[in-house]
Formats: C-alpha cells, sequence, structure tokens
C-alpha cells in the first residue's frame, strides 16, 4: 500500500504541470466561451446581458447572411483540401520511400516548405499569383496556355488558397514515410512468391497495412481544413465578394473587428460541433476499411 500510495504521489506530481495546463489554457477559456455565448457581450460595452439561445438562433434562422456563406466556403474548400492532401502527400510518399540514389536530400526539400512561416509563404504565393506581374502567368503565357485571375476571382480564389496550402504538405508526408516504413518485407516477398505486381502490392498491402496512417492523416486534414485562417487573412481577407470568406476568418473578424464577442463565442462553439461531428463520421466509418495488425480481421 506504501508504495502503491508513492507512486500515485508521484505520477499525479509528474503530470501536476499539463493538468494544470488543461485546465488554465483550454477547459477554462472554452468554459468560459460557453458561457459568453448565451450573453451579448461586447468589448466597449460596460454592461452585458444573459440572452439565452438568441445568437444561436440569430445563426441559424438566416438572419445572419455571412454565417451560411462562410459555411460554404469553409465546406468547399475542406472538399477540396482534404483528398488532395491524402492523395498527393501519399503518392509523393510512396516515391520517397523507394530506395533511389539522394533520397535523403529529397526528402528534406519536400519537407522544408511545412517549417517555413506561413506569413512568408502567403506573402511569396501573393507575388507568383499576381495576374498581372505574377511568374505563374507568365509562366504559362510562354507556354501559350489560358491564364488567370487566381486570388482575385470568385470562382478561383479557393482552389487558389488550397494550391497555396499544398506547399505544406511535407508533416503528411513524412507521417506517411513513417507508417511505409513499417511495413514488413516480407508480405511484398509473399506477393512476389504469388506472382503478384506492383499494383497488387500497392493494392493488397501497402494501402491495408497503412489504413491507420491514412485514418489519424484525414482526421488532422478535416480539423486542418476547417480551421483555415492565416491564407484567407494574408491572401484575400475573406475577398473577393466574400468568395474566401472562410469560417474562422468570418469568426475572427466578428469577436476582433466588430467586437461582438459573446456572439463570435456561440460561432465558435457551432465551429467545434462541426468539428466533432465529422470526427466522429470518420471514426465510426473506419471500421469497415482501417486495418490494425493483430485484430484477426480479414
Amino acid at each position: 500500500m506504501v508504495r502503491e500510495r508513492k507512486a500515485l504521489f508521484f505520477g499525479l506530481l509528474f503530470t501536476l504541470p499539463a493538468t494544470l495546463g488543461f485546465l488554465l489554457f483550454v477547459a477554462g477559456p472554452m468554459i468560459a466561451s460557453a458561457a459568453l455565448s448565451l450573453t451579448d457581450f461586447s468589448v466597449f460595452r460596460d454592461k452585458f446581458y444573459f440572452v439565452g439561445f438568441d445568437n444561436y438562433a440569430k445563426l441559424f434562422g438566416g438572419e445572419d447572411l455571412f454565417f451560411y456563406k462562410s459555411l460554404g466556403v469553409t465546406f468547399y474548400f475542406a472538399a477540396l483540401k482534404v483528398p488532395l492532401t491524402i492523395a498527393v502527400s501519399f503518392a509523393i510518399a510512396l516515391l520517397l520511400n523507394a530506395n533511389i540514389k539522394g533520397r535523403a536530400l529529397f526528402r528534406t526539400i519536400i519537407y522544408l516548405p511545412s517549417i517555413v512561416p506561413t506569413v512568408a509563404t502567403a506573402m511569396i504565393w501573393t507575388w507568383l499569383l499576381n495576374p498581372d506581374l505574377g511568374l505563374v502567368n507568365a509562366m504559362l503565357e510562354k507556354l501559350h496556355l489560358p491564364t488567370s485571375s487566381w486570388l482575385y476571382a470568385e470562382d478561383s480564389a479557393v482552389p487558389s488558397i488550397v494550391l497555396t496550402t499544398m506547399w505544406g504538405i511535407g508533416g503528411t508526408v513524412v507521417i506517411f514515410l513513417a507508417g511505409l516504413t513499417g511495413i514488413p518485407e516480407q508480405y511484398y516477398e509473399a506477393v512476389d512468391v504469388d506472382g503478384g505486381s506492383r499494383w497488387h502490392k500497392l493494392v493488397h498491402v501497402t494501402i491495408p497495412m497503412v489504413s491507420p496512417t491514412i485514418f489519424f492523416n484525414t482526421i488532422m486534414a478535416i480539423i486542418h481544413s476547417f480551421q483555415v485562417f492565416n491564407e484567407a487573412y494574408i491572401l484575400t481577407q475573406g475577398g473577393p465578394n466574400n468568395a474566401s470568406l472562410f469560417y474562422v476568418f468570418y469568426l475572427w473578424r466578428t469577436a476582433f473587428r466588430d467586437t461582438e464577442m459573446g456572439y463570435a463565442s456561440a460561432i465558435a462553439w457551432v465551429l467545434f460541433v462541426i468539428i466533432l461531428a465529422f470526427t466522429m463520421l470518420v471514426f465510426r466509418t473506419s471500421k469497415s476499411w482501417v486495418y490494425y495488425e493483430g485484430e484477426g480481421r480479414p
């Protein structure tokens, strides 16, 4: 009993910094935000009042036109970004996992853009995608291909931002590489013995064995897609004509430009519920396609 109590004491002692950090910087602000979402609190008003669910009724009742607009833009962005990120990252990881000369150099080149600050990357893309002076349109003209307005047109603003975010997929590629390097070589040898091709190795060995990694990267890609902010803030400021009014940018604008903190807290909690719902949906469907070695499933 003395040994168990001592182990419990030291266990609680060592976890105390993380526990306090969670309570003070995560759980506490979340509780405060939930409380503020039921008020009309504003930064420049001395008093605020309890309004119940009026903020949520305003959101879903159609009174706030920007709410549904920002939701649609964000869903559109996520529908483009998530599958593209998973497919491109997995393809690059397969190439970088091959036994080729200079593999370490290529891995470094792919990963480096992901550690460049977002602001610096966005400023570079602002110049590259400038319809008049940008390098991308200049190259397209040299190749006699049609140019685009990129960030400055409503129909191409969101796909252009997706293009800029693909620059930093090096972290996702590294996670895929970790999953690929963990596949036992004897599985591929068994396919060779059975006369299988590279396609059979990919479909029947590689993809099932890295399905937990695909599952993890999909969850993270969904969360990051719904929380996109820097690109809209730096590249487009939500324009043109609110074509890139992402949800978090709208949340920031409501809280810090319009100073409606109570209403912004309600917007934040709606985002929390949306991300939670999509995460639970992916978890629920994962039972049919994610394979964990040792489970005994076919």
